[in-house]
């Protein structure tokens, strides 16, 4: 894995009017593997990391009841970047609250909060079509 000063780590929040926050385990920003799914982005403790649809590249639209069910997954430093994901696509936009929030190819990234093991996607296609896994090229995978 490769450790990078200038690329973000992970830690994960609630809300942004200051809802908890947890770290992920060395601030990994991986490739996992959800059945049905293949390939995906996931964090460092293997939860897939999701897409918004309505975010425009480089903005993110989830915030309050949103992001209380799909926190933003928040930057920090000293990453540590898994096989399979391109450093060069990993980024950050700053929210409103003037928290830093990783993308990947542009897109804000975000958990499920029902997803509790790595390998499960239950947000997938969620709220008619507007959440998606990310795949390692950027993509959602549908």
């Amino acid at each position: 894995m490769l450790t990078t000063a200038c690329v973000l780590a992970l830690t994960l929040a609630g809300c942004t009017s200051g809802g908890p926050t947890a770290t992920a385990p060395g601030g990994e920003l991986g490739v996992g593997h959800v059945p049905g799914l293949g390939s995906v982005v996931v964090d460092g403790e293997g939860q897939t990391l999701y897409l918004y649809v309505p975010d425009a590249r480089g903005r993110s639209r989830c915030y309050g009841i949103c992001a209380s069910q799909w926190p933003p997954v928040l930057a920090a430093r000293h990453p540590r970047l898994g096989p399979g994901i391109e450093r060069a696509m990993v980024g950050e936009i700053r929210r409103r609250n003037g928290a830093e929030q990783v993308t990947y190819d542009g897109w804000p990234l975000y958990r499920w909060r029902y997803d509790t093991t790595p390998g499960q996607a239950t947000g997938e296609g969620r709220s008619m079509g507007l959440w998606w896994a990310v795949s390692p090229s950027g993509h959602e995978v549908r």
